[in-house]
């Protein structure tokens, strides 16, 4: 392929939103790069799908380059969803641990998003929205970025499962955080509570109060919550194969999960879940991907992933940190890795993630660390709930 061939190939891509793409056995990717085809990006509102082909003909990755981006700009890579719009590959989550108060959240946000991230990741239950709203459109205001290069994820509550109180739940959030629509809008557990006041019912005893809704009848309001524009894809957390089955052969499904939202990290790593949703085209988001801190959501009793001496060895290797081997090893699967922190050294070092690769003989090391290990079991929110348990084994 010559220059001007290539060059004329691209930009047919980008103009028509169509994938492209490239072979281990040419270097296509940075040939793109001499051709100065991002002028192409700039002059137009898509974006490039480049799909990574290995020589055995099976699609190893896949990545999105954002209109106006510059050659060398990796930070704001993006998967494919299956509804046609892309989730970017790093992540900042906004969780709050007790120790922390709120208004730390607004720093950590504006922190985050100065430093490159533009997937901003949150829920109802976390109850922070007004402040990662507040950050986000002090980040809009001061030129930073604008609301369309921010990719905002919010989470249904349990207590909210109901048909009818699924839209009501998503435009609460909307006004906490002053916008528009969300990005991405997911079922945050399989597992509905009872609705009213409270949002951690619980009996006399101390068990998790549950509610019967039937799980499809909860995705097809969330259906109309993206057909009001509300959000532009919607997706699932915390499901197992069987809760994500359930959904995909729901008589009159309209719209597939774009995504599964669980714990996932070296220690953890979900073999067994991630292929079956790499089998039905949905992709697998990682919360927890650099283990935990120590809060009320964690088991205090698990080993702590970043001392694991096998991943600080790879950390020397690579001179690198071990949170950013973790987060790698996650990009290099497939998965999208979020991460959270309030330390702003941390939260600019995590963009390093972009800047090295793991060889392969580091990815069989990193799979052989699973030993099924949960930080989250959520045992106090949902224990006694007649579901729970509702983890698949790795």
């Amino acid at each position: 392929m010559d220059r001007e061939m290539g060059s004329g190939v691209t930009s047919w891509a980008v103009e028509h939103k169509q994938h492209l793409l490239m072979y281990d056995t040419v270097d296509l990717f940075w040939s793109l790069f001499s051709w100065n085809i991002f002028s192409v990006f700039r002059k137009t509102q898509h974006s490039l799908f480049v799909v990574k082909i290995t020589c055995e003909g099976r699609r190893q990755n896949s990545v999105c380059l954002a209109s106006g981006v510059t050659a060398m700009d990796h930070k704001h890579q993006c998967v494919a969803l299956n509804d046609g719009y892309f989730i970017p590959v790093l992540g900042f989550g906004t969780s709050v641990p007790d120790k922390v108060p709120k208004s730390e959240v607004i720093k950590a946000t504006k922190l985050a998003i100065e430093a490159g991230f533009r997937h901003i990741d949150s829920a109802y239950i976390y109850q922070v929205e007004e402040e990662v709203g507040l950050a986000i459109k002090s980040k809009i205001e001061d030129g930073t970025v604008k609301r369309e290069d921010i990719f905002y994820t919010s989470k249904l509550w349990s207590t909210f499962h109901k048909p009818d109180l699924v839209q009501p739940s998503l435009e609460q959030s909307l006004k906490k955080l002053q916008l528009d629509y969300v990005d991405l809008f997911l079922i945050h557990f399989p597992l509905p509570l009872q609705s009213g006041m409270s949002l951690l019912p619980k009996d006399e005893q101390g068990k998790a109060i549950s509610e019967a809704v039937d799980l499809c009848d909860t995705w097809e309001a969330m259906e109309k919550c993206k057909d009001a524009g509300l959000t532009k894809s919607i997706g699932v957390s915390n499901f197992n194969c069987q809760h994500l089955e359930m959904i995909l052969n729901k008589p009159g499904l309209k719209y597939k999960p774009v995504c599964n939202q669980v714990e996932c990290h070296p220690f953890l790593n979900q073999r067994k879940l991630l292929d079956f949703c790499k089998s039905k085209d949905i992709v697998l988001v990682a919360y927890g991907a650099v283990g935990s801190t120590r809060d009320r959501w964690t088991d205090q009793n698990t080993p702590i992933l970043l001392d694991d001496p096998v991943l600080g060895a790879l950390a020397k290797k690579h001179n690198r940190t071990p949170a950013l081997i973790a987060l790698r090893y996650q990009l290099q699967r497939g998965v999208v890795a979020l991460v959270k922190s309030f330390n702003e050294k941390r939260i600019k070092e995590n963009m390093q993630v972009f800047e090295f690769q793991l060889t392969p003989e580091d990815m069989k090391i990193l799979d052989d660390l699973n030993r099924n290990v949960r930080y989250y079991p959520v045992e106090d929110v949902f224990y006694g709930h007649p579901n729970y348990p509702h983890f698949d084994e790795s």
